[in-house]
């Protein structure tokens, strides 16, 4: 089925005093995509100090949202050792350790398919709706639901290809509104844009980096049904774009 999505593009803003979580493999301090970020902490290996990236995926998904919010401040949980790969439980911990540090944005690039963790999120979820923080997650691809990411409460994430990098939209799904938004990083010179990493996991953040200019503006936003409504009745500066094989879900 065929989709027309109204894009929505928020002007930009440095974001300063804006705290993001970004939930991954760490963050690789002082790159050159990235900067400066604060102390965090990591919920695996035996240093929870020790939140440098050994895989490069959450340095790229900082860089993401790096490039939308140049002053905001990025906090990383490294929840991601030698693989990509973690639990249930260490994703639920760092959701409440983000909330708890103060984060307005929790970047969650990754999930799991598996419905019998959900109760593990819940908690955790309850206390970010208190605290007016904003989990930000892939919801699915369409045919199979992730979670925390299609539960009620967070910003649901898909990524579409056709969605300038610059824009997300909300689509409706079988598990009611999301965000699409698109699958690729920010571009490295001199490499072509095919060669890059894409999926998901950028989908997410680039989400959370323009959602960040969203509440910016909007800092009376505290849920993700509210930042949802908002977006659809913005106004846009350019066209919608169009995806001709998109799914509901």
């Amino acid at each position: 089925m065929s989709g027309t999505y109204h894009a929505y593009r928020p002007g930009a803003v440095d974001g300063a005093g804006l705290r993001i979580a970004i939930v991954d493999s760490g963050i690789a301090p002082g790159h050159p995509h990235v900067g400066s970020v604060e102390g965090g902490v990591s919920l695996v290996g035996e240093n929870r100090d020790d939140t440098s990236d050994r895989l490069g995926h959450g340095t790229a998904v900082a860089a993401a949202v790096r490039e939308k919010l140049p002053a905001a401040t990025l906090v990383p949980i490294r929840v991601l050792d030698a693989q990509l790969a973690t639990s249930a439980r260490i994703l639920a911990e760092a959701i409440t350790w983000a909330v708890n540090d103060g984060a307005r944005l929790i970047n969650l690039s990754l999930g799991t398919t598996n419905a019998v963790h959900m109760p593990l999120f819940e908690s955790a979820l309850a206390l970010a709706r208190e605290r007016g923080a904003l989990v930000v997650s892939a919801s699915g691809d369409g045919l199979v639901c992730w979670y925390p990411g299609s539960l009620p409460g967070v910003v649901g994430v898909t990524a579409d290809a056709d969605c300038p990098r610059f824009a997300i939209a909300v689509r409706q799904g079988a598990l009611g509104p999301g965000l699409a938004a698109s699958p690729w990083p920010r571009p490295i010179p001199g490499v072509v844009t095919e060669r890059n990493l894409s999926g998901v996991s950028f989908a997410v953040a680039n989400a959370t980096g323009l959602l960040g200019r969203l509440l910016a503006t909007r800092p009376d936003l505290q849920d993700a049904a509210a930042v949802l409504h908002a977006i659809q009745g913005a106004s846009t500066d350019g066209p919608p774009f169009i995806r001709e094989d998109a799914r509901s879900g």
